[in-house]
């Protein structure tokens, strides 16, 4: 059976080519994991490029890595695709803007919050 999962390679070969400017796409600025409202997501313009999420694991860690002491919100925290929240994501190409795009689903008891982060290569680990 075929699988869309990614790893950290095929995610930084999925980013080249990716623009260097910002974003002018309905998402904005996202370079750290943040929040965004279903209507906000250009779903007419972007393309599911595969995921992160292990189907083998069905429960994927909730550890974070930060081995520098960078935070979840930090804009320059690394994107481990064996930690969370990356290995919860799906990744996306943004048509308008070039960018290449990690979302995932908060899941609380009272809510459902959908969170999405800009992929820059050189921080994928």
């Amino acid at each position: 059976m075929a699988t869309d999962l990614l790893d950290a390679q095929t995610l930084k070969q999925a980013c080249s080519g990716s623009p260097a400017g910002t974003c002018v796409c309905s998402l904005g600025a996202c370079r750290n994991w943040e929040s965004f409202t279903e209507d906000r997501w250009p779903a007419k313009s972007v393309r599911r490029l595969g995921t992160l999420r292990d189907p083998a694991i069905d429960e994927p860690t909730v550890e974070e890595f930060h081995p520098d002491g960078t935070r979840y919100d930090s804009a320059d925290a690394p994107l481990a695709v064996a930690f969370f929240p990356c290995n919860r994501s799906d990744a996306y190409a943004c048509g308008q803007c070039g960018r290449t795009l990690l979302r995932y689903t908060e899941y609380g008891g009272y809510y459902v919050d959908h969170r999405v982060r800009e992929v820059l290569p050189e921080l994928i680990v």
